[in-house]
């Protein structure tokens, strides 16, 4: 075997990625400060792995290797302060192109609090389904809920959804029913498991495909680690059917890359998550990889570049 073949396998069975073949914009991360006067809602103080500052330089640090061009940073806090926190953190370093923020859609408050923080061009859509006690099936039935998301829409702004289960699926379809011209983005939906009861998971299927022509709905390949019998797999093999299961319904030009950091860190490095997404994209030629990598989420979110290197992506688009 040739020094430089060997290398690449080496680092592969480490999970090390080797040199990016297309840049990356990472659609779905998060940060949160621990040591803030008030703490933060999560995580907790009992997780050993997360519960420690993630800020920007950690970010850089950790995604540097693997061609990430800019980052949108996902609320991971319902208080509503955290919104501008967010904002704040993520204006200090240009490789944030985004927001995605959090705020009680159908609140009176809705409005006002939504123009405040969009007033920010990094703010580009807001996050709900069944996460901080929510619930998005019930919520649908509001007619101000509805009215808010069309608010949303006009503004020029997406809505994410997380996390995934049977019924918040069941909740989008008929959220993309209600408001289609709102541009929606599940998070995480290869983590999750169809249902095994026949009933349910012909319904879950039947949900996907429901999505699939929508072209306003789209999926983040995000949250993919699993642990088996203690350990997680480091090979594509074992995830390459719930990544086809999206392509398949979804396609490349709806598909986006997200990591999922630091949340990924209990399963696995930030170069683990790189290396299996990019071995699964990068079969599907430089093109598709592309979309997959940078060019989709452009679309779905609309981001604004900071640096040369994002406006020559958006400009390429």
């Amino acid at each position: 075997m040739h020094r430089r073949s060997f290398l690449a396998a080496a680092g592969a069975a480490i999970g090390h990625a080797a040199p990016p073949s297309v840049p990356a914009i990472d659609a779905h991360m998060h940060l949160f400060d621990p040591h803030r006067p008030q703490g933060v809602p999560w995580p907790s103080k009992r997780d050993p792995v997360l519960y420690r500052p993630a800020l920007p330089a950690r970010y850089r640090e950790v995604s540097a290797p693997f061609g990430v061009a800019g980052a949108i940073a996902v609320e991971c806090s319902p208080w509503l302060e955290d919104n501008q926190w967010l904002l704040d953190t993520a204006a200090q370093d240009p490789i944030f192109v985004a927001v995605v923020g959090n705020l009680e859609i159908g609140n009176p408050d809705f409005r006002p609090n939504l123009e405040r923080f969009a007033k920010n061009p990094l703010f580009r859509g807001l996050r709900y389904g069944n996460l901080w006690g929510r619930n998005l099936s019930v919520a649908l039935s509001k007619k101000q809920f509805i009215e808010d998301l069309r608010f949303l829409a006009r503004a020029g702004l997406s809505l994410d959804t997380a996390d995934p289960d049977p019924a918040l699926l069941s909740a989008s379809v008929r959220l993309s029913d209600l408001v289609p011209e709102l541009r929606l983005i599940l998070d995480h939906l290869p983590g999750a498991d169809p249902p095994s009861e026949p009933s349910a998971r012909k319904l879950w299927y039947a949900n996907l495909r429901e999505l699939a022509p929508r072209r306003q709905v789209y999926v983040k390949v995000s949250h993919l680690l699993r642990r088996v019998q203690g350990k997680v797999p480091a090979d594509l093999a074992f995830y390459r059917e719930r990544i086809d299961e999206m392509w398949e319904f979804f396609g490349p030009d709806r598909l986006l890359f997200g990591s999922d950091w630091p949340n990924c860190d209990p399963w696995g490095p930030y170069s683990l998550v790189y290396r299996l997404v990019r071995e699964y994209f990068d079969s599907k030629g430089r093109p598709a990889a592309e979309r997959y990598f940078w060019k989709n989420s452009l679309a779905a979110y609309r981001w604004v570049p900071r640096t040369p290197a994002q406006s020559a992506l958006a400009a390429a688009a």
